[in-house]
């Protein structure tokens, strides 16, 4: 039985409609993503699904007693309080399974074990945290809700890479359907089981995984184009006839008339597809070939906790024409580490010196270049109605068309516009000015894909050079030359993008080359691993001893038992019933769930320790 049944759904709020008499059903346990460009209309389906947006026309029928959960695009800016009070506001409201409010103690045991599960600290102030971090508290939020559906609005947004393969993790395991929008292409392969695409007012099932529906879908595209065409080529045919018609006879075919004048309105309402983007970058003259040299570089800071640490003894050389992708987790300090390069803050000690002749244009995550109460055209162009662009004079209308930005959306305030569209502002504000060193914090976040590729082609044919932040292991694997990773053995540069670290971090430390080991454990274990005495000599690890390699035998199985006894336990405490039991055999069995995830850690740990020794 479907769980939300959409029929002949319409919704128009200035131009052309967003939606056009759709109709989709969504089926319990399916995992939905949600495609379109910017400003297709994503976020509003979503929206009129979990009851926030009323449509003009047609129904949105949900299955009686189903739970909608929805996690938003943005982190709200005002929202204080402790994890646990943030969390536990999902539940306000909520009756259990007789009808009746929660008691207290029942809002207590739930928070409490979706704290666990997401491993986030009750009393942690959430206003202090990280933005990946309040995303994840947020994501707590509404699924503590238990919902039969979760909705979620780019959720990797301001995630660290670790964060996403954990998010993944997560999500991969949960029961719920999920209807998700995206611009992580590699998330949305690995999550995706259907796609609905939101195309021209029309909501399009590909009932596929990603990859299948691009080969679909470019398919689709030259069967329409060819169609269009034949289609075009007989109206002309029929106008050239109607006009001889005239002047041949006094009376014509009245059905052929009535058929020219369908073919007309045909015509009239196709709505064509939307173009791509044609981002152009403008490049100033050539900086010399050093751009930036860091000798021994190094930065902290002292606050009431003591002394904070970003970066010691970081030695680097980036030239002219390199691709610097900066990798870490949320809060590692990579923001610093690009206003040390810049000097725009000087290091605690040792040198960072900026080559000559250096143009840097900056694109900033937080879009706090962008004026909220001025329309596109105004934070684009400023006062003036031109701009130069390559050495010409272009009115700043036809630049913003270039951006997919019609004359009447470039008068349209940026706090009405979408995520995405907000982007392609700022991209069209940065590469409005020449630079030869352009440097993005976050670029990706919001765009669409066919934004997000052209993007990638014009940064990998700038002759300049670009420093970026990025998260996006697909947008990294395109553009970037190198990386320079926060690791925990601290900044190391490495050849190549994400995959390509993932590959060389994974030989140079002798660990199996598995990504998904991003497990608390894991983590937890490598923070240690200059701890554990496993090197003798010039750097070589000694052989195991006869118990040790008895114990790195057993561990596979010991940690696949502490997996399944978990798997079990989360399974029985996500019965209906199980909280009508009593307080003391909760207790119990969240005890032994407690014990069971310690015991699997210390498992992790220990395997990664032997391994490491075994070479």
């Amino acid at each position: 039985m479907s769980l939300v049944t959409i029929s002949d759904l319409s919704i128009r709020f200035r131009g052309p409609a967003l939606f056009e008499n759709v109709s989709c059903r969504i089926e319990p346990g399916q995992r939905i993503g949600l495609l379109g460009r910017n400003g297709a209309g994503k976020t509003t389906l979503m929206k009129i699904i979990c009851g926030n947006v009323e449509p003009d026309a047609g129904s949105v029928l949900i299955e009686p007693s189903t739970q909608i959960a929805i996690l938003g695009q943005d982190v709200p800016q005002d929202l204080q309080g402790s994890v646990y009070e943030i969390v536990a506001s999902g539940l306000e409201g909520m009756t259990g399974p007789l009808g009746d409010p929660l008691e207290d103690w029942e809002i207590q045991v739930e928070v409490e074990q979706i704290l666990s599960r997401m491993d986030l600290v009750a009393d942690t102030r959430f206003e202090k945290l990280s933005s990946g971090m309040k995303r994840r508290v947020l994501l707590a939020k509404a699924i503590v809700t238990k919902p039969d559906l979760l909705l979620l609005d780019e959720p990797t947004n301001h995630l660290d890479i670790d964060a996403i393969d954990w998010l993944e993790d997560f999500l991969s395991k949960s029961r719920f359907a999920i209807m998700f929008v995206t611009h992580d292409r590699v998330f949305l392969q690995k999550m995706a089981t259907r796609i609905l695409e939101i195309d021209r007012g029309q909501l399009f099932d590909w009932t596929c995984d990603y990859q299948t529906f691009l080969t679909r879908k470019e398919q689709a595209l030259e069967a329409q184009e060819k169609q269009d065409a034949l289609f075009d080529k007989k109206l002309a045919e029929e106008e050239v006839w109607i006009r001889k018609g005239i002047k041949a006879r006094r009376t014509r075919n009245e059905g052929r008339v009535r058929a020219l004048k369908a073919m007309r309105e045909l015509r009239s309402e196709r709505r064509t597809k939307t173009g791509t983007s044609k981002i152009q970058i403008q490049e100033s003259h050539r900086s010399g070939a050093l751009v930036i040299e860091t000798k021994e570089a190094s930065f902290s800071y002292t606050s009431d906790a003591g002394e904070h640490v970003i970066f010691s003894d970081f030695s680097t050389t980036v030239m002219r024409g390199e691709k610097v992708g900066i990798i870490g987790r949320n809060g590692a300090g990579k923001s610093t580490l690009l206003k040390c390069l810049l000097g725009q803050l000087e290091p605690s000690s040792g040198s960072v010196r900026m080559g000559t002749n250096v143009e840097i244009a900056y694109f900033d995550q937080l879009r706090q270049q962008l004026e909220e109460e001025k329309t596109v055209q105004e934070n684009v162009g400023g006062l003036s109605d031109q701009i130069e662009i390559n050495g010409r004079k272009k009115h700043v209308l036809g630049y913003l068309q270039d951006f997919l930005f019609e004359p009447a959306r470039a008068r349209t305030k940026v706090k009405f516009l979408s995520g995405g569209e907000r982007n392609r502002i700022l991209l069209a504000k940065l590469f409005a000015r020449p630079a030869n060193v352009i440097v993005l914090d976050e670029p990706t976040n919001d765009l669409d894909a066919e934004t997000l590729e052209l993007l990638e082609e014009r940064l990998v044919e700038f002759g300049g050079t670009v420093l970026m932040v990025s998260h996006d292991r697909a947008f990294l694997n395109n553009v970037v030359t190198s990386t320079i990773v926060f690791e925990d053995s601290g900044l190391n540069e490495y050849v190549g993008g994400y995959d390509d670290w993932i590959r060389q971090s994974a030989t140079s430390s002798g660990k199996p080359n598995d990504n998904a080991k991003s497990r608390a454990g894991i983590q937890r274990a490598a923070v240690d691993k200059s701890e554990t005495p496993h090197e003798t000599g010039a750097n070589q690890p000694r052989k195991l001893k006869y118990k040790e390699k008895l114990e790195l035998e057993k561990l596979p199985a010991e940690i696949e038992r502490l997996e399944t006894e978990i798997a079990t336990i989360h399974e029985t405490m996500g019965q209906p019933d199980f909280y009508h039991q009593a307080k003391e055999q909760i207790s119990t069995l969240q005890s032994k769930l407690k014990n069971a995830e310690t015991e699997l850690e210390t498992a992790f740990a220990r395997w990664e320790e032997l391994e490491s020794m075994n070479g």
